[in-house]
């Protein structure tokens, strides 16, 4: 049986033939969009996808154009995305925007945002539905990160509305990944849309998470420095329950911190993190995590498929599930 280690070595071969056949010139255009792929991450996308359409019958290269566009899509997003954040740092490396600058970064971004677009149109089997599976993933994170941005500006950010967030900004790729290998293995409708919300939730899930080891997390194994959010009173699971949960001198506290502009990193965030402490904001988190991940294993106990044929699948995301906090 093929190993999740497999099919991520057999991704990382696949990149790298494709970044050895890029385009050179121009540099400054071509050379961001190298970095940016180069730096690592975990490849989740790419390699859900491949998983998915061995899981369903087909064969790894069959699905191997969707998944790198699925990856270079996502590189995409988190390059603007730190632009927009204004991040200095990316998986342990300076971002795109600060080794260059932002408009060599934008147009880079641009440019991987439309390669992603051409090798996802390669794809053979299923061509149609695969693209418009994509394309419509495409549209829903952009979605999901202007009501992201919008957060912001408004005070009144609900726990559903962030949900609905990050479904579009962060989900909805975790679950299209799976549905493009469901259907170029030319699954069930039944199959694909159950693999879909099975990938749905288990983004839920992941996010949930990354917003939880922002505060909680250990910076070498993030990639980055935690308390970003917290810095940047960034509407996050974490925030929004405590600006609920808070009452009386606890939520003045909070309130005063939200409001500084100047202020020592360190010891805001040791200041907003006592108070999530105060308030079992990690309990309350962790829970909202698990719950999502059930949801997602429901899911895939209805595709229809032996439980032997999705274990590579389970395994993957029992190991993501299982990241240290």
């Amino acid at each position: 049986m093929k190993t999740q280690e497999y099919y991520l070595d057999y991704f990382k071969s696949q990149l790298n033939s494709f970044l050895d056949r890029m385009e050179t010139e121009p540099k400054f255009l071509y050379e961001p969009v190298r970095y940016a792929l180069s730096a690592g991450g975990k490849r989740i996308r790419p390699v859900m996808s491949l998983m998915s359409a061995e899981m369903f019958g087909a064969n790894a290269d069959a699905a191997v154009d969707a998944a790198l566009g699925l990856e270079i899509f996502h590189n995409f997003t988190l390059l603007h995305d730190d632009i927009m954040d204004k991040s200095d740092m990316r998986r342990g490396r300076p971002t795109v925007h600060k080794k260059w600058t932002e408009n060599i970064a934008i147009l880079s971004g641009d440019l991987m945002s439309l390669v992603a677009c051409k090798c996802t149109a390669k794809t053979a089997c299923k061509r149609e539905k695969v693209l418009d599976t994509f394309l419509q993933t495409a549209i829903e994170i952009c979605e999901g990160q202007q009501y992201d941005m919008d957060f912001e500006t408004e005070s009144d950010v609900t726990v559903d509305d962030y949900m609905k967030m990050i479904n579009l900004k962060t989900a909805v790729l975790l679950a299209g990944s799976l549905k493009i290998g469901a259907l170029i293995a030319n699954a069930s409708p039944d199959d694909c849309e159950n693999i879909y919300q099975y990938g749905r939730y288990a983004g839920l899930a992941f996010q949930l998470q990354d917003d939880l080891l922002d505060t909680y997390g250990d910076a070498k194994v993030f990639g980055k420095p935690i308390g970003g959010d917290i810095a940047e009173n960034k509407k996050t699971f974490l925030l929004i329950n405590a600006m609920n949960l808070a009452s009386g001198n606890t939520k003045s506290e909070l309130l005063e911190w939200l409001s500084k502009e100047n202020f020592d990193r360190d010891e805001k965030y040791n200041s907003v993190k006592a108070i999530y402490d105060t308030l079992k904001i990690k309990e309350l988190t962790i829970a909202k995590i698990e719950e999502c991940y059930n949801i997602a294993d429901s899911y895939l106990q209805k595709v229809s498929l032996h439980e032997s044929q999705k274990s590579v699948l389970r395994n993957y995301m029992d190991a993501m599930r299982t990241r240290e906090f």
